[in-house]
């Protein structure tokens, strides 16, 4: 395990609205408020033909291939993420949501294109005073956090 500290800094509540792809606008939104770390609770709708990635298509291996998944309707999500900068300063998101709808859920990553449907809530918590930043791994292809 690796571990530091860090102090809750301002907190925002945002409204993502019909068509939004979730982590562009909420990476855009960090540059413009010079947030560079935050924890993030999320919930609303996602649309029709949203991605998400579903996990690795192999457990242990070498080589990762990640599986995607595409949402066949307009789904109810729950979520929660981060915030922290990569290597060149740049606030990276990694969210994951719970989507269902009916007696079905899928849960995945978001990072491939999750599409508000008219509204998504979201809670940005900021981090401050932490030098976590997140540091690519040639081994696993993930940039990785580094508290």
């Amino acid at each position: 395990m690796k571990y530091s500290q860090a102090k809750q800094g301002r907190i925002y509540i945002i409204r993502l609205e019909d068509g939004d792809i979730i982590h562009k606008e909420i990476e855009k939104f960090a540059n413009e408020k010079a947030i560079k770390a935050a924890a993030l609770t999320i919930i609303g709708g996602a649309d029709k033909d949203s991605k998400l990635i579903v996990g690795p298509e192999h457990g242990r291996t070498e080589s990762i291939t990640p599986m995607e998944h595409i949402l066949n309707n307009v789904n109810e999500i729950v979520g929660t993420g981060t915030i922290f900068p990569n290597e060149k300063g740049e606030p990276k998101l990694h969210m994951h949501i719970a989507c269902g709808r009916e007696d079905s859920t899928v849960t995945g990553c978001i990072r491939n294109g999750v599409r508000t449907w008219h509204i998504l809530e979201v809670i940005l918590f900021e981090l401050i005073d932490t030098r976590a930043v997140r540091v690519f791994d040639p081994i696993t292809g993930f940039e990785l956090l580094n508290p």
